[in-house]
């Protein structure tokens, strides 16, 4: 029986030092929650690309295969910081085997041209390689959530026109339910734009952990990329403990007030 619920936002091991999550590990929950397909979206590269295909299809489960992008505030050239932000992120993931080699078209572009603490793309690598890729528009640090955020609609507005522009009904508002107060607001956005722009939402966990009492080891690793100690009042760590694999039944009793959201998981 079908589970009625795929993630599409996921990271594995290879988000370095970031994602705790075992490509395996992530199968075998997998079949254990009755998902047909799952998505892997690490951050900025596509490392795992290969041994997620490939495990996948053995395990008889359906492989997306996605990224993660970092996206530079404007030209992805110009090392500078812009309004606090080097990069924004965006969730892209491959319909076909098109979509496939232009996500590793623009990975490398964003380790050879746009590498700024992390490896960017831009609008302009976006544009001539959006063939074959659904767009999500990704966690708080996303550029149309983030405008959101700031107060000012009408610029998230018109990224999110920008976006569609690119990619039509491929261009997807990405809604979370992490227990981060300045999420419900940003939620709250992208519904009343959703409906004004005719965009559709879908459902995502941005899932760094497999299971929820991992996230302590999790912290643990985020501290070592960081160089800091856990019991560093200053360290960068997450502010909830929801950020793991939750089961198709969790999900749907999180996004009970848009199960539409959920149902545009499988499209």
């Amino acid at each position: 029986m079908s589970a009625g619920f795929t993630h599409l936002h996921v990271h594995t091991q290879y988000s370095l030092l970031d994602g705790a999550i075992r490509i395996p590990d992530l199968l075998e929950k997998c079949k254990e929650y009755g998902m047909e397909s799952i998505a892997i979206t690490d951050h900025g590269s596509m490392y795992g690309a290969l041994e997620f295909y490939v495990k996948a299809k053995k395990a008889g489960i359906k492989p997306i295969v996605g990224c993660e992008f970092y996206v530079a505030p404007r030209d992805r050239r110009e090392k500078k910081v812009v309004n606090g932000n080097t990069a924004f992120h965006l969730v892209l993931l491959a319909m076909n085997h098109t979509g496939y080699k232009n996500l590793m078209k623009m990975a490398s572009i964003a380790q050879f041209e746009g590498f700024y603490y992390r490896p960017r793309i831009d609008m302009e690598v976006l544009k001539e390689n959006h063939e074959g890729i659904i767009a999500l528009s990704a966690c708080l640090h996303g550029q149309v959530p983030w405008l959101i955020n700031q107060n000012d609609p009408d610029a998230a507005k018109k990224k999110a026109l920008e976006m569609k522009e690119i990619f039509g009904d491929r261009f997807y508002f990405e809604l979370q339910e992490n227990g981060i107060a300045d999420q419900q607001p940003v939620n709250d956005g992208l519904k009343a734009l959703s409906k004004e722009l005719d965009i559709k939402l879908v459902a995502t966990n941005d899932c760094h952990y497999l299971n929820k009492d991992e996230a302590y080891a999790h912290e643990v690793l985020l501290c070592i990329q960081m160089n800091k100690t856990i019991n560093d009042p200053k360290r960068f760590r997450f502010s909830t403990d929801e950020f793991y694999l939750k089961s198709p039944d969790e999900m749907k009793r999180a996004f009970h007030h848009c199960p539409e959201s959920i149902t545009t998981t499988q499209e």
